[in-house]
């Protein structure tokens, strides 16, 4: 579904939370002194301010899969699904990444998509202005990727998905609102940091942040000194 009111003039606060959806999943908007959010959708758990959080769980028995159909040209690409199926518009707001073969290194944005059973073939209608460039074959192969966006979970220690932001108010389980992606923010501190450090996405403590040690998913830098279990200041850079 596409919203077509500018998101810098929507009548909605960063504190927001509703049941329905006004703008599209992913609308970025900058306040008056810089600092950037991103519109979601709250997955099955409700979100918690000053708490860092990931994209929902990307489905590892999509990617990869044969491709069935996709002209040069068309808007529309046929894949055979790995062995989990695909509900309506799962992955609409979303992307088909061409992954090998022909076509390959193309990424489309996701319109819609009817549901699938588990192996069958999927057909994807892409958005109107990014038609197929280089025909596919049935040697190629693609990934389908969810929007991030849509269903954001609370950040673990394992992650199943990336870091997307960090919450700026409690947003009730399956509704819409915000979280800040770039600017000073109130986060869960899991370890002592320092003033100027690199930090990361923790992988000991759920939706904290920690010092970057060079793997973890670099989220900012530490504006404050970090205590572990408090909520410091982090400029998020995401």
């Amino acid at each position: 579904m596409k919203f077509t009111q500018d998101a810098a003039s929507f009548p909605v606060g960063v504190r927001s939370n509703s049941s329905v959806q006004e703008l599209n999943l992913g609308t970025k908007v900058v306040v008056g002194d810089g600092r950037e959010f991103r519109y979601v959708k709250a997955g099955a758990t409700a979100l918690v301010a000053g708490k860092v959080y990931d994209s929902p769980a990307q489905s590892t028995d999509n990617a990869n899969i044969a491709v069935v159909l996709g002209t040069a040209g068309a808007t529309q690409i046929t894949v055979t699904l790995g062995s989990t199926a695909a509900t309506v518009n799962q992955y609409a707001g979303g992307q088909v990444i061409i992954n090998d073969e022909d076509g390959q290194g193309f990424t489309y944005s996701i319109k819609s998509h009817p549901a699938a059973d588990a192996a069958a073939s999927l057909v994807l209608t892409l958005e109107d202005d990014e038609p197929i460039v280089t025909a596919l074959t049935t040697s190629s192969q693609a990934t389908l990727v969810a929007n991030v966006y849509n269903g954001v979970i609370i950040h673990a220690s394992t992650e199943t998905g990336i870091p997307v932001g960090v919450a700026v108010t409690n947003i009730t389980a399956a509704q819409y609102g915000w979280i800040q992606t770039r600017g000073p923010v109130s986060c869960l501190c899991g370890a002592t940091t320092a003033i100027g450090q690199s930090v990361a996405a923790s992988d000991t403590t759920a939706g904290a942040y920690e010092i970057g040690d060079g793997i973890l998913p670099v989220i900012g830098y530490a504006v404050t000194a970090g205590v572990a279990t408090e909520y410091n200041v982090i400029y998020l850079n995401m």
